[in-house]
């Protein structure tokens, strides 16, 4: 079946909620939840605490074929992932799941696990590293699924996706099970992620390295959503959290490009006092923040609230008072990590405040703008961040879609061209937020707008700022790196991208030839 991106999704793939039909699709739609777990009671004055992660197994009952759940909030620098599965392995449970909130090299070890057979699904919002490439290469029992973040949690909320248990790794946690993301030898800001997940879990786990006297308030994690506590010698590194894909960038053609989407900010209405606002991963759309500053001070205005993943130029921002709230879902470096934690005007939120498109209040849908990346984007301004232009699985949709559909204005900041590769071209290899839901794409040769936007166009225009056509800067890399030849696939599906609602946007498959080491 051909959905409303011209993508052709196999038939006995497609689930209950059928193919992408657009954004809003879904809307006005009657949404029910599926039951929160079942609990058992417990006794009086119960210490949860058990003596190893294999003990938490067996009390959890795990067997063959059940689905585990991590989060990523350690990013590069996660243990707990990989300490569970390894134990899982070693007391031969297999036919394993993992529903995982994104997954990265710090989980290189899972790809082994796949190949020998333990792990036979994936349920993601991101696969990097070797797992990337085993995926690609057809290594993986049953497609992966790819949800966004709100996604996710939509559907976890939905029963789309039912959790056996949930192991957390928590920088802190007492007894019983309260858990916080702040303090300890692990900081790592919030756990927004993981919420969604101790409330529908059948179990769940919660791993720390600091164990801390009763009662650990306020917890991001609460005791009474907790069967199991352990204890062990180390949850994660906390310097690995500024991964390469949170960097910030010194990179004179990144900042250029980030200079010229703070100019296509201030060209609009939206530009005014009380805005709001989020940044995506990546270099260029991280040092936006940096040019906002004097834009603002011109203009002596402030920020209502940033959103998303926070990195040390949003805290600056708010420590200087050009906004007024950090709404905060993930922290991209240390700077963040210890403003969740001390100043008190940052707010720490669940993944489905911050972005489920089923619930009755997401921040995305609160938005003015928001400055994201990407790996390719077409003439439809369709934007793929999940597959590399070998058809390879090396990235995450993230916050990306859910962001870029309930935004006021999306921009996209991406250079014309990565090394040999046009970034702008035809038709992305995977489609991962639809264009539709892009309004304007900013590159180092150029702007171009979506003609679904002609307001913002003449805005634009009033501002002075030049800007062309997509096609343009698409004929433009092609005439500098020449016409890209057509990747050739198998038929397998290696994985399954869903759009925000559960419909099916996208399917990666199996490229042809793929070798790997």
């Amino acid at each position: 079946m051909i959905n409303k991106v011209g993508r052709d999704i196999p038939d006995e793939l497609i689930g209950r909620h059928g193919v992408y039909m657009g954004a809003g699709y879904r809307d006005g739609e009657t949404y029910t939840k599926c039951g929160v777990r079942a609990r058992i009671c417990e006794k009086p004055q119960g210490s949860k605490l058990v003596g190893s992660i294999r003990e938490a197994i067996e009390k959890c009952g795990m067997k063959d074929g059940m689905t585990v759940s991590f989060h990523h909030h350690f990013r590069d620098g996660d243990y707990v992932a990989s300490m569970v599965m390894k134990e899982i392995k070693a007391m031969g449970i297999k036919d394993v799941t993992i529903a995982a909130s994104s997954l990265g090299t710090a989980h290189d070890a899972i790809a082994d696990m796949i190949e020998e057979g333990i792990v036979t699904g994936i349920q993601t919002s991101g696969i990097r590293g070797r797992l990337g490439e085993v995926v690609s290469a057809g290594k993986l029992k049953t497609p992966a699924v790819i949800r966004s973040h709100g996604g996710r949690v939509r559907a976890i909320e939905e029963g789309d996706v039912h959790i056996d248990v949930a192991f957390i790794g928590a920088p802190t946690a007492d007894e019983f099970g309260n858990a916080r993301a702040v303090g300890g030898k692990s900081d790592c800001g919030v756990l927004s992620y993981a919420m969604a997940d101790a409330k529908y879990a059948d179990h769940v786990v919660i791993i720390t390295d600091t164990l801390v006297p009763s009662p650990n308030l306020p917890a991001s994690i609460q005791g009474i959503d907790v069967d199991y506590v352990v204890c062990v010698d180390a949850i994660g590194d906390p310097a690995k959290i500024a991964a390469k894909a949170a960097r910030m960038t010194n990179d004179v053609r990144e900042l250029t490009m980030a200079a010229r989407c703070a100019d296509v900010m201030a060209a609009t209405p939206y530009f005014a006092d009380g805005f709001t606002f989020q940044t995506g991963a990546g270099g260029p759309s991280l040092a936006v923040n940096r040019y906002l500053e004097p834009k603002m001070k011109a203009k002596n205005i402030t920020m209502r609230w940033a959103l998303g993943g926070i990195s040390a130029p949003t805290v600056t921002l708010l420590e200087s008072g050009l906004v007024n709230a950090i709404i905060d879902t993930q922290d991209f470096d240390q700077v963040a990590v210890k403003s969740a934690g001390e100043n008190a005007r940052h707010f720490e939120i669940s993944a489905s405040q911050y972005a489920n498109p089923a619930n009755k209040g997401a921040f995305v849908n609160q938005l003015d703008f928001v400055i994201l990346a990407a790996l390719e984007v077409d003439t439809d301004f369709n934007v793929n961040v999940l597959t590399g232009s070998d058809g390879v699985l090396r990235g995450a949709p993230g916050g990306h879609p859910d962001a870029a559909a309930g935004a006021k204005c999306c921009i996209i900041v991406t250079p014309l061209m990565r090394g040999r590769m046009a970034t702008i071209c035809e038709h992305v290899v995977t489609v991962t937020t639809p264009g539709e839901c892009v309004d304007v794409v900013v590159t180092d040769h150029g702007i171009a707008v979506n003609p679904s936007r002609p307001d913002i166009a003449a805005w634009l225009d009033a501002a002075g700022i030049e800007h062309t056509t997509i096609e343009k800067l698409k004929e433009l890399a092609y005439s500098i790196v020449g016409t890209p030849e057509p990747l050739e696939w198998e038929d397998k599906v290696v994985a399954v991208l869903e759009a925000r609602d559960g419909s099916i946007l996208d399917v990666v498959r199996q490229i042809k030839p793929y070798r790997f080491e």
